[in-house]
């Protein structure tokens, strides 16, 4: 008896475990894709535009919203290789909600 407590324990911490760590992940991925996409725009277009409020701004409304992470993922890598102005206009699609 003693060895299936044992076992329900470890299985219930484990999956406890996961279930806080893909929520971990996703909150790593979002900031990390938002502050990409907030920093690309500055560098692109405006020196002075409020990197770590667009940053904010976009985890917090990514946050809980599978479709809004997908668009910021799409927007992330659309922009990755491209130069400002073809970015500009291929992406504008994936990026529009997240940056002006």
């Amino acid at each position: 008896m003693k060895k299936h407590s044992k076992f329900g324990l470890g299985l219930a911490l484990f999956l406890t475990a996961i279930v806080g760590c893909s929520d971990t992940v996703d909150d790593i991925n979002n900031s990390i894709d938002c502050h990409g996409v907030c920093k690309r725009y500055a560098d692109c277009f405006d020196s002075d535009y409020d990197v770590d409020g667009c940053t904010d701004k976009c985890e917090n409304r990514a946050d809980n919203d599978d479709d809004r992470q997908r668009q910021l993922r799409m927007c992330d890598d659309c922009i990755d290789e491209r130069s400002c102005t073809s970015a500009t206009f291929a992406c504008a699609d994936d990026c529009a909600g997240i940056v002006p």
